[in-house]
C-alpha cells in the first residue's frame, strides 16, 4: 500500500525588528499554515480526487485508483428503518417507542408490514393482526388521558398536573373499586387530587367550572379515590408526593392567595401580608369552619387596604368566585382582632396603614 503525501503551507521567516514593523503596517504577518492536504503521491492533483469506501474501509484516489488508507472510519449514520409503515425508508428510528406504563402489557407486539404497494394479502394480514393484538383496555385510557391533557390544558395547569392525574386515574382503574361511576366524575376527581399534590391546589367550585361535574360528585368520588391511594401506599412519581408513599394534602387559603393576587393586579408585600394573616386567622381559629377561599378573599381584602392597595370586595369576589356579602362578613370577625393579625413591624416601618382598612 502507498502512502499519501502531506504538504503543508510556507514557514514562518524570519525579519529584523525594522521589517516586521513595516509588514505588520503593510501586510498582515506571516505565519504557519497548519492545513493539511492529502494528494495521491502519483497522480498529485490539487484539489486531490479521493473516494471513502467505507464498506471496505479503505481511501482510494479516484483518478489512479491508489489505495491510500485503510480501516478508515464510517462517519456517516448508523441508522436503519424499522417502522412499518415507512415506504421509502427515510424514518431513522432504531427501535420502537419507549414503553408506557400508564397503559396495560409489555407492549412489546410484533406487527406485520403492509408490505409492497398493491399487496393487498400483507395488508389484510395487518389488519387481522392488529385487531388480534389490540387490547380494548389500552384505547379506553388513552381517551380518558387525553380528555384530562385536554381540560388541564384548558385551565393551563402544567404538565406535572396532567401527569399526575393520569397516574392517579390509572391507580384508581386497576382498583375497579369505583367500577361504574361515570368517567367525567373519575377524571375530575383525578386533576383535583393531582392539583393538590403538585403544589398548584385548585377549589371544588374551580373544578366545577372546568370539568362541569358537580360539586358533591367530585367531592364524593375523590374522598373514595384517595382512600385507594391511601391502601395502595406507592407515591406519585409525577407528583411532589411523600417518598413514603401517598399522604392526603387539604388545601389552605395560603396556596390560593398567589394566584388570586397575581388576578387582581397586586404587589408581593400585599401578598405576604395577606399570606400572613391568613396564616395568623387559622392558627387563631378565627374563622374556624368556613372554606379556604372565604379566608383568602377576606385576607386579601384586608392587606389590600392596609397597604394602600384597596380593591373592593365585589372585584375580589369576581375572580375569587365568591359573593361579596360572605367576604365582608368574614372580614368582620378579622377586623375585630386586627391587633392580633397586624405585623407590629408592619406599622414601626411605615408600609402599612391601619387607617387603610376597609369600614365595616
Amino acid at each position: 500500500m502507498a502512502f499519501a503525501s502531506v504538504v503543508s503551507g510556507p514557514s514562518l521567516s524570519s525579519t529584523g525588528p525594522t521589517q516586521s514593523a513595516m509588514a505588520s503596517v503593510s501586510q498582515p504577518a506571516f505565519q504557519r499554515n497548519l492545513n493539511l492536504h492529502l494528494i495521491c503521491p502519483d497522480c498529485k492533483e490539487v484539489p486531490p480526487n479521493l473516494v471513502e469506501n467505507f464498506s471496505d474501509g479503505d481511501m482510494v484516489c479516484g483518478s489512479c485508483g491508489l489505495v491510500l488508507g485503510d480501516r478508515i472510519i464510517d462517519t456517516r449514520s448508523e441508522w436503519r428503518t424499522f417502522a412499518n409503515d415507512d415506504q421509502g425508508n427515510s424514518d431513522p428510528s432504531r427501535v420502537g417507542e419507549a414503553v408506557n406504563p400508564l397503559l396495560n402489557g409489555s407492549q412489546l407486539d410484533t406487527m406485520i408490514s403492509y408490505g409492497a404497494p398493491g399487496n393487498n394479502a400483507a395488508r389484510e394480514l395487518n389488519r387481522a393482526q392488529s385487531k388480534a393484538v389490540h387490547d380494548k383496555k389500552d384505547t379506553a385510557l388513552q381517551s380518558a388521558y387525553a380528555k384530562i391533557s385536554q381540560m388541564c390544558e384548558r385551565y393551563s395547569l402544567p404538565k406535572m398536573v396532567q401527569d399526575a392525574a393520569k397516574e392517579i386515574y390509572k391507580i384508581v382503574e386497576d382498583n375497579r373499586k369505583l367500577k361504574g361511576k361515570s368517567q367525567e366524575s373519575i377524571e375530575a376527581a383525578a386533576i383535583f387530587i393531582a392539583c393538590r399534590q403538585s403544589g398548584v391546589a385548585r377549589s371544588f367550585k374551580e373544578i366545577c367550572l372546568l370539568t362541569k361535574v358537580p360539586k358533591k360528585e367530585i367531592g364524593r368520588i375523590s374522598k373514595v379515590m384517595e382512600s385507594i391511594l391511601l391502601a395502595n401506599g406507592s407515591s406519585l412519581s409525577s407528583a411532589h408526593a411523600n417518598e413514603q408513599g401517598y399522604q392526603a394534602v387539604a388545601t389552605n387559603a395560603e396556596d390560593l392567595m398567589n394566584r388570586f393576587c397575581s388576578h387582581l393586579g397586586l404587589s408581593t408585600r400585599v401578598t405576604s401580608g395577606a399570606q400572613y394573616i391568613a396564616r395568623r386567622a387559622t392558627s387563631e381559629g378565627i374563622l374556624a369552619g368556613r372554606s379556604p377561599i372565604s379566608i383568602a378573599a377576606a385576607a386579601i381584602y384586608m392587606a389590600a387596604g392596609l397597604f394602600g392597595e384597596p380593591r373592593s370586595a365585589s372585584k375580589i369576589a369576581e375572580r375569587a368566585s365568591v359573593s361579596d356579602g360572605t367576604i365582608k362578613t368574614s372580614y368582620k370577625y378579622l377586623w375585630e382582632v386586627r391587633d392580633k393579625l397586624i405585623d407590629p413591624q408592619w406599622l414601626e416601618t411605615k408600609k402599612a396603614s391601619i387607617s387603610g382598612l376597609p369600614k365595616v
